[in-house]
């Protein structure tokens, strides 16, 4: 039986991205390539567990040459999003979702032992709540909340509170929001009670993101690292490439080096486009900068 340090899973996405100068680029994201990228690289052994067009199947080879292991579900068509950034920091943007695959299901999901289940979902259905409790079984879940938060609403993704939080995020250890997210979960607009909060319903260890840090709650501490990054070309994939880093370290290492290593990794990241490129050697020596 196969063994991974953490399962991926979620759609790809046919991304348009749309700068606020007007920019035009489009490329193949989603949070599982970004994901990946930084797990892999960071010494993870990975399983991406996707579903996609067939005529799409071929974009993910790649991953492939990155020793990142690869299940691809044929899916009557691939998620395809685009996304007009509003601010010149990409912190706001309008997102409208031009076709998605089919959702997952429990028998979707291999018979393989992993250490983490990452539910990296681009939006609310597309990763069923009910997946959550059975996976917990098998190993610690990690969960973004964008694609518990983000629901498409004929074609225009909107954010709504996850109904099902309460009694879901006790079978959670990790749990990633943004600054935005973490205020619609909880009502909060300070970051770290919105953390507390979200420990005290169940998740073991809350990261939330912002343009100029990221911190993550572990048993009542905050540890906290600054992103510096010389500008923002790569900023889409932030957070997906940020947490994944930080689930990969954690599994050696202790709260404060794991976050300090995602957010050197996610900042080399976020100054050129596409998922993460470097080495482990090159996250070190940003880290000692």
């Amino acid at each position: 039986m196969a063994q991974y340090d953490i399962t991926m899973i979620g759609h790809v996405s046919k991304d348009i991205m749309i700068l606020h100068n007007g920019h035009k680029d489009e490329f193949f994201g989603g949070p599982v390539i970004y994901s990946s990228a930084s797990a892999s690289i960071s010494g993870s052994k990975v399983l991406v567990l996707t579903k996609a067009a067939t005529e799409d199947m071929t974009l993910l080879d790649y991953l492939r040459d990155e020793m990142v292991d690869v299940n691809v579900i044929s899916s009557p068509e691939t998620t395809s999003i685009k996304n007009i950034y509003l601010t010149a920091d990409q912190e706001r943007r309008k997102v409208t979702l031009l076709s998605q695959a089919d959702p997952f299901i429990l028998e979707d999901i291999p018979d393989t032992v992993s250490h983490i289940y990452h539910l990296a979902g681009l939006f609310y259905g597309e990763l069923p709540s009910s997946l959550i409790k059975p996976l917990s079984r098998r190993g610690d879940i990690g969960l973004d909340a964008q694609g518990v938060l983000r629901c498409s609403e004929g074609g225009r993704m909107l954010f709504r509170d996850w109904k099902e939080k309460k009694d879901m995020l006790p079978y959670v250890r990790f749990l990633k929001t943004d600054t935005a997210e973490a205020q619609i979960l909880t009502g909060s607009d300070d970051r770290v009670e919105a953390a507390k909060i979200l420990e005290g319903w169940g998740a073991r260890e809350v990261m939330v993101t912002h343009h100029t840090e990221v911190i993550v709650l572990v048993d009542g501490i905050i540890y906290r690292a600054p992103f510096d990054p010389e500008n923002l070309s790569g900023r889409t994939g932030r957070g997906d490439t940020c947490f994944a880093a930080y689930m990969s370290r954690r599994l050696h290492d202790n709260p404060d080096d794991s976050i300090r290593y995602a957010a050197a990794l996610t900042s080399i990241k976020m100054e050129n486009p596409g998922r993460f490129c470097g080495t482990s050697d090159d996250v070190i020596a940003r880290m000692s900068m």
